[in-house]
């Protein structure tokens, strides 16, 4: 008779190694999951986004009476036209600038992300976490008010934590920052307010200016990507001939409305922390206190 002892201890030998592996493979799934899924779940709450700090802040910010103030402010205000000679608006400073709009709240923000100046540059390596980079948050409204929409930025503050940095007509960028799901990542080309989707390596556009901006292709690599940009950007960055020439501010994370001159802002006074509009944004300018020394 065959003797089978052997082949069996064989089998439940290579059964054990198979459970073993499948229990490691398991547990490693799970611990990378941990890593890039949403974190710091309580019981009863959602998940806030792992890959935003501060993000309780961030909530608290777009959730706060005066957050909610500034954005009815910015819905009673026309927005400028732009036309040369338009009489200057001040942004009303009403005890209850809500009153008499229909109700609204602000969405949970989500990251705003951007291209980095050393991917520009060609001096970061193609990879997602050298060639993107976390700028600012962006909320949008739960509803139309009056036929308007807009959205709440956020700029992080310096020492922790996430403050209002400008309010802004429509809810485009809210709306693109909000299709990143797992293990993908959307991010803005700001010059040409092109938006991306990043997946693993593979670079998508979102909207027209980003096909554009990827010369009519469906997709391109992280590495083609990086060609595209730096020969549209690099001899433009901030201390080059052309910036320094004075034929342009240079290359710059900031968008338009950030850099609109004094003379296009609507000023609201008696605040410390002024509202601005200017093109169809509210902007926070803080004003500088004078030294006593």
């Amino acid at each position: 008779m065959r003797d089978t002892s052997g082949t069996k201890t064989s089998g439940k030998r290579a059964a054990s190694a198979f459970s073993r592996l499948s229990l490691v493979i398991a547990v490693s799934a799970s611990a990378m999951l941990s890593v890039v899924g949403p974190a710091h779940a309580a019981p009863g709450k959602d998940p806030l986004p792992a890959d935003i700090p501060d993000y309780q802040a961030a909530l608290d910010t777009v959730k706060s009476a005066d957050v909610h103030n500034a954005v009815c402010r910015f819905l009673r205000t026309p927005v400028p036209t732009g036309n040369a000679g338009e009489p200057v608006q001040t942004i009303p400073e009403t005890a209850e600038p809500c009153q008499g709009l229909p109700a609204f709240t602000i969405k949970d923000p989500v990251a705003l992300n951007e291209i980095t100046p050393g991917f520009v540059a060609g001096t970061a390596k193609p990879l997602p976490t050298e060639a993107v980079k976390l700028t600012q948050l962006v909320s949008s409204l739960s509803t139309a008010v009056n036929g308007r929409n807009a959205t709440v930025m956020l700029a992080p503050t310096q020492g922790g934590g996430w403050h209002l940095a400008a309010v802004r007509d429509g809810d485009s960028d809210a709306a693109y920052a909000s299709k990143a799901t797992l293990g993908t990542l959307v991010f803005t080309e700001p010059q040409i307010r092109g938006w991306y989707q990043l997946k693993l390596t593979t670079v998508e556009p979102l909207n027209d200016q980003a096909r554009q901006g990827l010369g009519g292709q469906a997709s391109v690599s992280l590495s083609d990507y990086q060609k595209l940009v730096k020969a549209r950007y690099a001899d433009k960055l901030p201390g080059s001939e052309y910036d320094t020439t004075g034929y342009s501010s240079g290359y710059s994370l900031q968008r338009a409305e950030d850099d609109a001159p004094p003379s296009t802002l609507l000023l609201a006074g008696g605040s410390s922390a002024a509202l601005a509009l200017a093109a169809g944004a509210v902007v926070l300018r803080r004003r500088r206190r004078a030294s006593t020394r």
